[in-house]
């Protein structure tokens, strides 16, 4: 029978959840119609169409990729996608995998339907943000918000003489008005962003949609107009339009691009003007100071925001052992507690070089992660547990083929009676009843029955093994790339505290990943797991700049 996989999406917050379901049940009547067995259902909710980074899409395509499918059916082509590159790709991965796809508006797509169809959606994306585009400069002309808020202001909400919501208006939130005006004084006197973000934390005062303080969301990004410091809305002048968003055809992920000054939209609106010119005049002018001083001059001559950042083997990976926040980088070969740096809110101030932290982990994964010991109870444990769960498996199988024996042998004895002549009003509906049930118990029996769990005894010498082979690796520039992944895929949190002269490291691994790389294969992922070793390692308190 065919498997058929219905996906259903829908893609904006102003859109009903009802929408997934009139979908999938337009679906499943048409697969009904065909004779088809619909095996999986997936959907996006409130999800663009003009990227491929969604999960119900990715998952789908795994399942195809896998052979649990051989249909996939949707309400219309742009459910899958309305890029013109994106749904090519979509096309060109299900076809391989030998899927195909067939929509209620266009009936089975190929390759045909894939151009006409992708390029008249990607019109009607661009016919789209043009007038999206159009209507916010209405909007910002009229002296409204051209979308989001900014802090200071609150968000005014009414209904216009039409009985419709009216939108983009405005109104000075004068608690968070003294708290910018507070902000720019103290940046204007010579206080720099980071101290002013810890003040503000020490006196408990909300920042930005209620959370903590930065530095970076006081400073900004000049050029960009971002940030308290360069928000021109407190001077009663809103700009629309400083930069537009593009997707990156490799990632999917939109980028910001910043247009010609030409191109920005201005509109004054003094109600909402929040600071006076004079002390906006003075942080320009310490902006400027700041800007043309030897360092920042340096800074900008390096263009190292053109420079690709090099991947560590712990990046995204350290942890503060006190407050739980992430390890960034200071310097060029130390890390510390952003939380502690930045926003004051931790008193763990140390910073540790980072390669005598590498060098720590990856002796705990070689030496404490998969010691022998550990690794002897956690196979005796999985396999008892797996099997156990094989065995229930095992046992439902058991049932379904009694349960099918049963209805056969009922079935005969029917079609003996029919044989001989015998003829009743159910006869016929309970034949057909019973035939139904065998078809789904042979459904449910196609599947294969579960495989008994080995591990290798040899575990953790084959694991230590490898672990080795990998650490030498990363010091070769031609294969350091895929190397480091195996070994950060090996990883799952590592957490650093400091007491009493000597500093602890709490290693998360990822377990199964483990067992995969030492018997060289793919962790299952219904074995999903993972374990905790707390090594405290020694350190001299020399070895880190204390």
């Amino acid at each position: 029978m065919t498997r058929v996989a219905i996906y259903a999406r829908f893609s904006s917050q102003m859109q009903r959840d009802a929408s997934i379901e009139d979908q999938v049940r337009l679906c499943q009547e048409r697969a009904d119609r065909e004779g088809w067995e619909v095996a999986e259902r997936f959907s996006d909710r409130a999800v663009s169409g003009a990227s491929m980074l969604r999960p119900g899409l990715q998952t789908l395509l795994d399942a195809a990729q896998d052979g649990r499918i051989d249909v996939v059916l949707a309400e219309a082509l742009d459910r899958l996608s309305r890029d013109q590159a994106d749904i090519a790709a979509i096309y060109k991965r299900l076809s391989f995998a030998g899927v195909l796809i067939v929509t209620l508006a266009e009936g089975e797509i190929g390759e045909l339907q894939v151009g006409l169809k992708g390029t008249m959606n990607q019109l009607f994306l661009k016919d789209l943000a043009t007038k999206t585009r159009r209507g916010l400069r209405g909007r910002v002309e009229a002296g409204r918000s051209g979308g989001g808020n900014s802090y200071g202001y609150d968000v005014v909400r009414r209904l216009g003489a039409d009985g419709q919501l009216v939108t983009g208006e405005r109104r000075i939130n004068e608690g968070e008005a003294e708290t910018i005006r507070r902000i720019l004084r103290d940046f204007a006197k010579g206080q720099s962003p980071k101290a002013i973000a810890r003040q503000l934390n020490e006196e408990g005062i909300p920042g930005p949609r209620g959370k903590l303080w930065r530095d970076t969301a006081i400073r900004g990004h000049r050029t960009r107009g971002t940030g308290l410091l360069n928000n021109e809305l407190y001077i009663g002048r809103l700009v629309w339009n400083r930069q537009r968003y593009v997707k990156d055809p490799e990632t999917g992920k939109r980028v910001s691009r910043l247009n010609e000054s030409s191109d920005w939209i201005t509109t004054e609106v003094p109600e909402l003007r929040i600071v006076e010119d004079e002390l906006w005049q003075a942080v320009k002018a310490r902006q400027g100071e700041i800007d043309a001083s030897p360092a920042v001059q340096g800074i900008k001559r390096s263009r190292f925001w053109e420079k690709r950042r090099k991947t560590h083997l712990l990046t995204g990976l350290l942890f503060c052992g006190a407050c739980g926040g992430n390890m960034a980088t200071v310097g060029k070969d130390y890390v510390a507690c952003s939380n502690a740096r930045k926003l004051g809110t931790c008193e763990h101030h140390r910073s540790y070089k980072r390669g005598v932290l590498e060098a720590a982990v990856l002796d705990l994964l070689r030496t404490r992660l998969m010691h022998p010991e550990a690794v002897a109870a956690f196979i005796k444990s999985f396999s008892e547990a797996t099997n156990a769960e094989a065995g229930a498996q095992e046992a439902v199988r058991s049932r379904l083929n009694a349960e099918r024996a049963a209805a056969t042998r009922k079935l005969d004895g029917l079609y003996d009676a029919i044989a001989e002549g015998l003829r009743t009003p159910g006869l016929k509906a309970k034949l057909e009843e019973l035939e139904g049930r065998i078809i789904d118990l042979n459904a449910q029996l196609s599947a294969p029955p579960p495989s008994p769990v080995r591990l290798s005894p040899n575990l953790s010498e084959l694991y230590r093994q490898k672990v080795t082979e990998l650490a030498r690796t990363l010091s070769d520039p031609e294969i350091r790339t895929e190397a480091l992944e195996i070994v950060r895929g090996l990883i799952e949190r590592v957490s650093v505290r400091h007491a009493d002269d000597s500093v602890t490291i709490e290693l998360e691994g990822a377990l199964t990943a483990m067992i995969g790389l030492a018997q060289n294969e793919q962790s299952r992922p219904e074995a999903a797991c993972s374990v905790k070793v707390v090594a405290g390692v020694g350190f001299e308190p020399t070895t880190f700049r204390l």
